[in-house]
């Protein structure tokens, strides 16, 4: 197997130094034929910085970086255009007066490049002046569009005052369309463009294309083809057959889809951590923490046991204003919800985790968020929870878990008996155990429900009331009888949950057969 690029953004870089490359420029090839002006959205460390840079390549007119490419046999002129590269990952800007200065900065530098001189008293004049100018008709490529919105996305004034910038920037660029011979925008996040770019209404956004689905990240055939040498040392590593060892790496980083009945995809930077260290790691999450996406559910009392194949309309993939942020957009745009089904009949989408990954990582995430305990700390607690489930031992269990309980900040109000069954859900969803809450039958809806190899958990909460009256609830309405005919040992239990301590106050709780 090729060197493996890890962290190269660079196509010229990668190429040069005769990295690992999986091939995608045969749909960069229809990208660049049969189009002009394009909208991207993908999560972050999907492998946009690298397309923009091969596109890059392309309108550079550098054919030799494509030798043995699949854009290499295919028809193309290979002209050399001027580009104009805007990475606004690259910075980050404090102010809209400091957004206005970067792009000032990146006008003067492709002046400097192209040879010419820039006119006008502000960069918005000095930009038109220069794309005017240029004899060749001007590519224009920009890197990560909304990073300047989203650094600042927990202050809605000042993200506003981003926006605005970004709108004159981009409908300067609509007013020199006759010069331009391309224009792409990436990003993570799919801002109304009535407001962020409404000069570029030519814009074409390809985010849930078909055609462009597998364009970034890596199919399955892909990872099979590429990495065959990388499979096989894991599976040595692992102690595991080859066919068992793809489907764990299937299970972990796979599973990513951007349109209904797209193929799916896998995270290409874990994927590369992977065979670059042969370890089954959160590479992916470790990169970034998502502390306003964690805070914005939890004031928004987002039902966290419907995250998980929860059914949406085309609302959900619809663009937002950061003034009016809505959890499912951004879950879906930022990579934690991915499209796993589509029904055609009634137009829904199906959203869920995409691997697990994600589903473990993003747990972590709440349980802190919720819970308040460090994430560092997390796995010990968990341990001592695993080893209790299995011994049977549900006094340890509970008083493992009322550690949880008691590190929820003070200026948390629990005053919902919700509250407390999330963080139960939380919990069990952490130790990989099936978890169901508000679970339905003939006689009401049980709490909670939790199940393992042989044993059934069903738990009903009081907030205001005592262990005692939640088991006998309970009982009396035979929720068991749903899982009667399971094979498993059913445990049920009454906890009682204390206002004053904030805590688990006491707990009962039946065997059955």
């Amino acid at each position: 197997m090729k060197k493996l690029p890890v962290g190269t953004q660079d196509f010229e870089v990668l190429r040069a130094d005769d990295c690992l490359y999986v091939d995608k420029t045969a749909d960069i090839h229809r990208l660049v034929t049969e189009g002009r002006v394009y909208f991207l959205s993908r999560p972050r460390r999907f492998g946009k910085s690298l397309l923009v840079s091969t596109l890059k390549a392309i309108f550079e007119g550098r054919r030799d970086l494509f030798e043995g490419l699949a854009i290499d046999g295919l028809d193309y002129d290979w002209r050399k255009h001027p580009v104009l590269h805007v990475d606004f990952s690259a910075e980050k800007v404090r102010d809209a007066q400091a957004l206005e200065t970067y792009l000032a900065e990146q006008v003067e530098s492709a002046a400097g490049r192209w040879g010419r001189g820039t006119g006008g008293s502000t960069y918005t004049g000095r930009l038109r002046h220069l794309l005017q100018g240029c004899a060749e008709k001007v590519a224009i490529l920009i890197d990560e569009y909304d990073k300047p919105i989203l650094d600042h996305i927990e202050h809605p004034e000042l993200a506003a005052e981003m926006r605005e910038v970004l709108k004159g920037f981009y409908t300067t660029i609509k007013s020199c369309d006759a010069h331009l011979r391309f224009v792409f925008l990436t990003g993570v996040s799919k801002f109304a463009k009535m407001s962020v770019f409404s000069g570029l209404n030519n814009l074409k956004d390809i985010s849930m294309d078909r055609r462009y689905a597998t364009m970034l990240g890596y199919t399955q055939e892909e990872l099979e083809r590429y990495f065959e040498e990388g499979i096989d040392s894991l599976a040595v590593k692992e102690q595991c057959a080859r066919s068992e060892c793809i489907e764990r790496i299937r299970a972990w980083y796979d599973g990513y889809g951007f349109a209904s009945g797209a193929e799916r995809v896998y995270n290409p930077f874990s994927t590369l951590l992977l065979f670059d260290t042969l370890e089954f790691r959160n590479y992916w999450y470790e990169t970034g923490t998502p502390t306003f996406l964690v805070k914005l559910i939890r004031e928004q009392g987002l039902d966290l046991s419907a995250l998980g194949g929860q059914d949406v309309g085309d609302a959900a993939f619809s663009s937002y204003e950061p003034e009016h942020l809505r959890p499912y957009p951004l879950l879906y745009q930022t990579g934690y919800l991915t499209i796993t089904a589509y029904d055609r009949e009634f137009d829904v989408y199906r959203l869920d985790y995409p691997n697990e990954e994600v589903r473990r990582s993003f747990t972590e995430a709440l349980v802190e968020e919720y819970t308040g305990i460090d994430r560092e700390l997390e796995a010990g607690h968990m341990v001592r929870l695993v080893k209790a489930l299995r011994s049977g031992d549900m006094a340890a269990f509970f008083e493992t878990l009322s550690v949880f309980f008691a590190n929820i900040p003070y200026d948390i109000q629990l005053k919902q008996e919700k509250y407390y069954q999330t963080i139960f859900y939380l919990v069990f969803t952490l130790l990989g155990l099936r978890m169901e809450a508000e679970v339905r039958t003939d006689r009401g809806r049980i709490d909670a429900v939790a199940q393992t190899g042989d044993t059934v958990y069903v738990f009903e909460f009081k907030l205001t009331g005592t262990a005692e009256e939640a088991l006998e609830q309970a009982l009396s309405r035979e929720y068991v009888l749903k899982y009667k005919g399971a094979g498993k040992a059913v445990r049920v239990f009454g906890v009682a949950f204390d206002a004053e301590t904030r805590n688990i106050g006491e707990w009962r709780d039946a065997s059955l057969a």
